[in-house]
């Protein structure tokens, strides 16, 4: 997903007959794979994996390989259940072909037909995007994955929130990938049908399929006894990490699932939407879901081999392969990896799922099975691509030592810890917090993003987020011309830069009490050249008062010895005095995120 998820008798019949003759795990052409397997876990440190192969509508191989948990016994079967990530993409465009089928809504109309509140940051935008545009990557919109991984914001509150994501290209002209407009298809889904996403996909896919075992949530794995744990790599060691929940955007990718399952899909896939004497789905809307839909650009690589253009369809990654369209999609979530690849000219497909994230080995896995059965010279796959992701793997421990040799060492922050303390905000995203607990600041963004801040140099912050998208992150503080704390910008590295604004201080009700004595020292006028303000401060009835010429009287209320809200006054702004031998030196009005105004008393 990032940039990596009635019946009951009838569908356990189903399984009965599709799954009754136990496939072999060595059938033609395959000799030797579960060597091949075995030895490629060992190089790549992938505690398991569960392959299934679909070839002329039967099941050819369906095995596991490894552990479900490293240090624990228990094998990967077949049967063992993984997160597939954003193969769950293609679920979704084909419940959004069912409902098309029907005849209740159409590739081309707008979304806003169906989702009215829906809108996006440029109002061009929010009028002329299409179904289709949501199901395939075109909508122009930046990265905003911060929105929905490890927030606690639902469905609609991260529709609500796109509005302000701005565009990073215009509509329509090129790819970029995009996950929260899976969430509007999947939304639409529901407005649709009456029937939320979850439960649309159990009823018109799972059921039929006899896809007994998947669902569409991590809660849905606790009465599960064949389950696979998450795998992901800290500091060059291989360990378990938690299951990431992803109800919030469940139709970009929350299925979990097992091989002998999803090979079930992959038949209706082939069998171009029917799947034994059922259709679930015309056989027009399946090419349409397999057509190209937008360009992507590429240069040839190690992981494209023979590739001569790559495309994205509805819920699909289309390209070709020795002379075959290959129709195909990766998922990836914390600690697991999915790959479901077709060649229907072959009528060959096949799914592969792992219990460890971004492991380029499925690939490998993908083209040792293709070739196989197309009869090609035999390469070794994972050998290859294991070199070229050591490669990569090497570039980036040289970045992370460049960026080591850069760090401006002997430099201390400008400010106090607890100056750095406090809420800062971005309308998209929503707060983060900063908090000062005795001399060590912390980082809260979500449950997801938090971590201490360790100094790295002059007013930036290193944070460790474990288990999160980015392991190792930033945090840079920027003053404002007044020299206070204003912004706080979170690097992700290798993904993006988000800012945040710093909040104004809350109004709080008054925290002292002072007599007329003591507030009457403040009285008096105040002045200030440039830019040119009068202010006077004068008790009136036994209050604190401040008169500026052509504004309301705004009572002053004490929220320290010193300092004062300004009632009526937008939050965020306060009188403070700054006070020599019991008198007023200077009185300075802070206005919230504005500049500060320093007056001086009238001689």
């Amino acid at each position: 997903m990032r940039p990596r998820r009635n019946n009951w008798l009838g569908a356990l019949l189903l399984v009965t007959i599709v799954c009754g003759q136990p496939a072999r795990a060595q059938e033609a052409p395959l000799g030797g794979f579960d060597e091949y397997v075995n030895k490629a876990l060992r190089d790549w440190e992938v505690p398991g994996v569960a392959i299934a192969v679909v070839k002329d509508g039967r099941l050819v191989l369906a095995k596991g390989y490894g552990v479900r948990k490293l240090g624990e016994p228990p094998p990967v079967t077949e049967r063992t259940l993984f997160a597939i990530g954003s193969t769950s993409k293609a679920f979704t465009a084909a419940s959004v072909a069912m409902l098309v089928d029907e005849g209740k809504l159409k590739w081309d109309d707008p979304a806003t037909k169906y989702l009215p509140s829906f809108e996006l940051y440029d109002p061009y935008v929010t009028r002329e995007l299409t179904v289709r545009d949501l199901l395939s990557h075109r909508s122009g919109l930046g990265v905003a994955d911060l929105l929905w991984y490890g927030t606690e914001y639902d469905r609609d509150e991260i529709l609500r929130r796109a509005r302000y994501l701005k565009p990073a290209s215009s509509l329509r002209s090129t790819f970029g990938y995009q996950n929260v407009m899976y969430l509007a298809a999947g939304q639409i889904i529901a407005k649709v049908s009456g029937k939320s996403w979850d439960e649309f996909i159990r009823q018109r896919i799972f059921t039929p399929l006899g896809m007994t075992a998947s669902n569409t949530s991590v809660k849905d794995l606790k009465n599960a006894d064949n389950v696979a744990s998450p795998h992901a790599e800290n500091k060059d060691k291989v360990e378990v990490i938690p299951w990431r929940n992803l109800d919030n955007i469940a139709p970009a990718g929350s299925i979990n699932s097992n091989v002998i399952d999803i090979a079930q899909w992959v038949r209706l896939q082939l069998g171009e939407g029917a799947y034994g004497d059922q259709r679930l789905i015309s056989s027009g809307a399946i090419k349409e879901m397999h057509r190209s839909q937008t360009v992507i650009p590429f240069e040839p690589s190690p992981l494209l081999p023979e590739a001569h253009f790559l495309n994205y369809g509805l819920g699909w990654l289309l390209s070709d392969y020795r002379g075959r369209k290959l129709v195909r999609h990766s998922g990836g979530i914390d600690g697991m990896s999915a790959q479901v690849a077709m060649i229907p000219e072959e009528k060959l497909g096949l799914v592969i799922l792992a219990n460890r994230e971004d492991t380029t080995l499925l690939v490998a896995l993908m083209y040792k099975i293709f070739d196989a059965h197309l009869g090609a010279p035999q390469r070794d796959w994972s050998a290859e691509m294991l070199k070229a992701a050591k490669g990569f793997a090497e570039q980036g421990e040289a970045a992370a030592k460049k960026l080591e040799a850069e760090r401006v060492k002997d430099t201390k922050p400008t400010h106090a810890p607890e100056q750095y303390a406090g809420t800062y905000t971005n309308d998209l995203y929503g707060e983060v917090k900063v908090t000062n607990e005795n001399g060590k600041l912390n980082f809260r963004f979500g449950p997801a993003f938090t971590s201490g801040l360790e100094h790295w140099h002059y007013n930036t912050f290193r944070a460790r987020f474990r288990g999160a998208v980015a392991s190792t992150a930033f945090v840079t503080f920027a003053l404002n011309a007044q020299g206070k704390i204003e912004n706080a910008t979170l690097s992700l590295l290798g993904v993006a830069d988000y800012p945040f604004k710093r909040a104004p201080e809350p109004a709080a009700a008054a925290a002292v009490s002072l007599s007329e004595v003591e507030l009457k020292k403040f009285a008096g006028k105040y002045e200030s050249k440039a830019p040119p303000v009068e202010v006077s401060v004068e008790m009136v009835g036994g209050k604190l008062k401040a008169v500026v010429p052509g504004q309301p009287v705004y009572d002053l209320v004490p929220v320290a010895p010193t300092r004062f809200r300004i009632a009526g006054a937008p939050e965020g702004f306060f009188a403070q005095f700054d006070m020599a031998e019991g008198k007023p030196k200077s009185l300075t009005l802070a206005q919230g995120a504005g500049p500060s105004i320093v007056l001086l008393p009238d001689q």
